[in-house]
């Protein structure tokens, strides 16, 4: 079963004020998924995000933004690139396709000299 991971590609303090205990010191967190298969590591285009109070330890979901946050969550949003779709094949695909090479190979190698007569 695949592994998944959300991998941080920006990471901003915000100076607005909290909408549950009114400090300014908010941390608003941009998130990528990978997954970590047996045989391929991919980066999907799923992005998630998470905005925190750094005081009260309180996640701030959208609902409860204000005008403020929401400009400064679209600008930093804007500013997130995130990595490119991709899959890249592990060290163990590699090791099986050289495997089953070799097997077929050596099936062909013992054909062709005769070990197997049809």
């Amino acid at each position: 079963m695949a592994k998944e991971k959300l991998e941080v590609i920006k990471e901003a303090n915000l100076s607005n004020n909290c909408p549950e205990c009114f400090n300014q010191d908010l941390n608003l967190t941009f998130y990528q998924k990978h997954t970590y298969g047996s045989f391929f590591h991919k980066i999907t285009g799923e992005l998630s995000n998470k905005l925190v109070c750094n005081t009260c330890h309180s996640t701030i979901y959208p609902v409860t933004w204000t005008d403020d946050i929401e400009r400064m969550f679209n600008y930093y949003q804007k500013t997130a690139i995130p990595a490119k779709k991709s899959s890249k094949p592990t060290l163990l695909f590699y090791s099986l396709i050289l495997v089953l090479i070799a097997l077929v190979a050596g099936a062909v190698y013992l054909f062709i000299s005769g070990a197997f007569q049809f």
